[in-house]
């Protein structure tokens, strides 16, 4: 096992789910960088440049299938990050009851199932991590998104009962929380807003230091949470927004 900055990752496996595209990709390749051997479970494995495999985390048999590829390609499962996820917008009644069970199905039961098809190898690694994409979502009430807000609570809630449940098998679960990140899918929304670029400039705003979050921002405090260099890290939710969470700024005078 690694046990020096930069390669860390050397020795290790490591799944990443959504890992095709924005924070994802990132992801993917931030751990390659540390040394990791990384396979991407994804709708579209094909467009990145890492080990992928196709995986729906919305159905078990999918979920399952992939996780076992990813053993028998690498002969073992050492980091999970369940990255996969969908947005949702509207206040509480804007979405029917099929549209929440959709979006809590992969954001949340997609994690459990991903979970629970890696444990029994994570079991038999020395540096065993799993980490969450959860978001500021989960912790501060945001405008017109109470579906996602709430996948991201449950998330939240999921990584620090999982955490309780594995730390003494040497399982740790961690979670990051991103704010505002300047993905494709955000620019999509964007691009479908009337007025894009003040869309973009009040979504810059909303973080304190004034700017979306870039995802290799993300990927970098995911490396953290997975690294084994951060043995005594578990149970933690690692907010990546800017400040937009704990800091409470004037407004800037004119």
């Amino acid at each position: 096992m690694a046990t020096s900055v930069g390669n860390e990752f050397h020795g290790l496996t490591a799944l990443v789910t959504g890992g095709a595209s924005g924070i994802g990709a990132a992801i993917a390749d931030r751990l390659v960088a540390g040394g990791a051997q990384v396979a991407v479970l994804d709708l579209a494995p094909e467009t990145s440049p890492h080990f992928g495999v196709q995986c729906n985390v919305a159905h078990d048999a999918s979920v399952r299938a992939a996780v076992e590829h990813v053993v028998q390609k690498f002969g073992g499962l050492d980091i999970v990050i369940n990255n996969a996820g969908i947005g949702a917008q509207g206040d509480v009644s804007a979405n029917d009851d099929d549209e929440w069970l959709r979006v809590l199905n992969v954001n949340v039961v997609g994690i459990a199932r991903v979970s629970r098809a890696a444990l029994p190898y994570l079991r038999e690694s020395p540096a065993a991590a799993i980490v969450n994409t959860c978001s500021i979502a989960a912790t501060a009430g945001l405008p017109q998104r109470a579906l996602y807000s709430a996948s991201k609570g449950a998330v939240l809630s999921l990584t620090l009962a999982m955490a309780a449940d594995h730390v003494r098998e040497g399982i740790r679960v961690n979670c990051v929380n991103p704010g505002t990140v300047d993905t494709p899918w955000v620019g999509r929304l964007l691009d479908s807003a009337t007025n894009p670029a003040g869309e973009r400039q009040a979504l810059n705003a909303r973080q304190p230091h004034g700017r979306m979050v870039d995802p290799a921002e993300v990927a970098g405090a995911v490396a953290y949470l997975a690294s084994p260099l951060s043995g005594s890290t578990s149970g933690t939710s690692l907010a990546v927004d800017g400040g937009m969470q704990g800091l409470r700024l004037r407004p800037v005078q004119q």
